[in-house]
């Protein structure tokens, strides 16, 4: 009898502690490492998935008018973001790749999702649409 009542209560110490490790602090951090398992990239547009991207998190310094102190780098407009994305320096960038400086400058890396868009629109031809 003593050794199911122990079972039990060591059974019981194993299932709160699972419990209690399924907290919304660590959804999010396996939600993060899923990465972009969730994100729909299979038609990535211009204006509605990439410009809000860059709106929050790159024209602050690379706007047309914001682009002091940013090597003169613009992405504000399609044919600005076009040529960076052309010659891989925006994926590079924003992916923290080996010699490239990381961006958002001193800042962490773009969630994998907006990571993912960027890629997809730009393996799909990087339109402007």
């Amino acid at each position: 009898m003593k050794k199911i009542i122990i079972s039990g209560i060591l059974g019981l110490m194993v299932l709160l502690a699972g419990i209690a490790g399924c907290s919304k602090q660590n959804e999010d951090a396996l939600s993060k490492k899923a990465g972009a398992a969730g994100c729909d990239t299979t038609s990535v547009q211009y204006a509605a998935d990439i410009v809000p991207i860059l709106q929050a998190n790159c024209y602050e310094c690379h706007g047309s008018t914001t682009n002091s102190g940013s090597g003169g780098i613009v992405l504000d407009g399609y044919a600005h973001l076009q040529s960076w994305a052309a010659n891989g320096y925006l994926l590079g960038t924003i992916t923290h790749a080996p010699g490239y400086v990381g961006m958002p400058y001193l800042r962490p890396q773009l969630p994998d999702c907006e990571i993912s868009k960027i890629r997809a629109w730009i393996d799909q031809g990087a339109k402007n649409n």
